[in-house]
């Protein structure tokens, strides 16, 4: 194809003037802006950084504003602690009847004899809820919770499992749930993270910060971990001898370098969440400390947490923490319980499960009493759960494999009924036989309550649309007060 020469194109003298001298501002502009830089001066032009962690607008009434995710990471078992199975005592020993469906098993042992579960049980509250000896202090909260009995997942391995139960998929690289919550509906407090994880114990999740990551999203939306410690938030403290004031000098000098460098590249979204999230670090380390000042608390809120018991302490403060956060504005907070999958019971159930349930019973019924006598349940979900549950057949002779096939979560406030179970799993507790939902399904859920729709959220990568549950999952509406 033949070009047409550029002086055809303009047609005559006269359009090569009027064009050419519309251009004639610019140069002027150009040694104006210089002028500007050269005395130190903002152009008047400058370039307003929207936070993306701004508060934005739901897509339809919220029933709640933040959520608490109780993470057991490991995963608990749900016929040892809110599912009873008679049927598991009385064929102890024996292999699973052939009208079983057949499961696969991480450890391979199908064929392994069905365990005993040496558990005494009780009705507890007007709803009469079954919970287990193991967590007495839950059962005396189950008025105010939604039990689901039927929890399904895809995964067999904890990685897996836990990153599809965090980012809706069994492979890392999409973003976290709470990322999600971040990006749909930034923070009420740009002080603080959106989405903040805590441990309440020092190790590693299994598959690491992916859990919390935000994928092919900017690393705005990512969580931030807190740890219990000296030093719950890495790198907010300033250097010895950097006083608040030559801090906040340094980033304004930063930042006003930074947006001029913004300046005709407002394309660039990873540039502008750069420079907000260096902002929100400088405002962090003002009221970072003070939101994680457990000692401000009444000796009477520590003892509900049980901050009285070295068994309890540390998923105490993680419980506390979550709740004077969400009191702050942050949108999501997921605390692990048994970081390292200590919730991991192939061997030796009793002890593992006995000592998690003990550390934990306590400060997750605190938090939930906590949270209720403050005015804030009915606008915070609290979520417990693992990855998945655990098989009635044995491991090792003393333990129980994973399952995936049918497990149980609760919920409680938000706007979710009191005192409700939904679904059932089969005799033995293997299979979920009565209202499935799939980790999609609790999604989904999670995010209808704090005003989202799961397919109306859409996140732009690369000019291919993303949605936080894959084009999946529906609303649990049976769980909706």
């Amino acid at each position: 194809m033949v070009s047409t020469p550029h002086f055809q194109r303009i047609g005559s003298r006269r359009n090569f003037l009027l064009q050419a001298g519309g251009g004639f501002g610019a140069v002027a502009l150009t040694h104006l802006l210089a002028a500007e830089r050269a005395h130190g001066q903002e152009p008047e032009h400058k370039v307003a950084v929207r936070s993306p962690l701004a508060p934005k607008a739901p897509h339809h009434r919220p029933r709640a504003k933040s959520i608490i995710w109780l993470f057991m990471e490991g995963g608990p078992s749900h016929i040892d602690f809110f599912d009873p199975k008679p049927l598991v005592n009385e064929l102890a020993g024996q292999s699973l009847p052939a009208s079983f469906k057949q499961v696969i098993l991480p450890g391979g042992q199908e064929e392994a004899p069905i365990l005993r579960s040496p558990r005494t049980w009780k009705r507890y509250g007007k709803s009469e809820m079954w919970v287990s000896d193991w967590l007495p202090h839950v059962g005396g909260i189950v008025d105010d919770i939604s039990l689901v009995r039927s929890c399904i997942c895809d995964g067999l391995n904890h990685a897996g499992s836990v990153c599809q139960m965090n980012t809706g998929s069994l492979l890392s690289g999409r973003p976290s749930l709470g990322s999600w919550v971040s990006y749909g509906l930034g923070t009420e407090n740009e002080s603080l993270p959106a989405f903040v994880v805590l441990l309440d114990k020092p190790g590693r999740v299994a598959g690491g910060a992916r859990n919390w990551g935000t994928g092919f999203m900017s690393a705005t939306h990512q969580g931030t971990e807190i740890k219990n410690g000296d030093e719950p938030i890495a790198n907010l403290s300033s250097p010895a001898g950097v006083d608040g004031e030559r801090q906040r000098r340094k980033l304004e000098f930063l930042q006003k370098l930074n947006r001029r460098h913004l300046v005709g590249r407002g394309e660039h979204s990873e540039l502008e969440a750069r420079i907000a999230s260096y902002e929100l670090a400088f405002r962090m380390q003002a009221e970072a400390p003070e939101a994680a000042d457990l000692a401000s608390e009444s000796q009477e809120t520590h003892e509900l947490y049980g901050f009285n018991d070295k068994k309890t302490l540390d998923m105490g403060r993680a419980c506390l923490l979550a709740r004077r956060l969400v009191e702050r504005g942050v949108r999501f907070v997921q605390v692990y319980c048994g970081t390292g999958s200590k919730w991991d019971a192939h061997s030796d159930i009793e002890n593992r499960h006995a000592s998690l349930a003990r550390a934990s019973d306590k400060p997750v019924a605190g938090l939930i009493k906590d949270l209720k006598r403050r005015g804030l349940l009915e606008e915070t979900l609290v979520v417990w759960g693992g990855e998945f549950g655990r098989t009635p057949q044995s491991e090792n002779g003393d333990g129980r494999d994973h399952n995936p096939y049918g497990f149980s979560t609760w919920f409680a406030g938000g706007g979710v009924k009191r005192g409700f179970t939904l679904g059932a799993t089969d005799e033995l507790g293997l299979h979920a036989i009565e209202g499935r939902t799939h980790v999609y399904d609790l999604h989904a859920t999670m995010l209808h309550l704090l005003g989202i729709d799961h397919l109306g959220l859409v996140y732009d990568d690369q000019g291919r649309e993303e949605l936080p549950t894959i084009n999946q999952g529906k609303v649990v509406t049976e769980l909706i007060a």
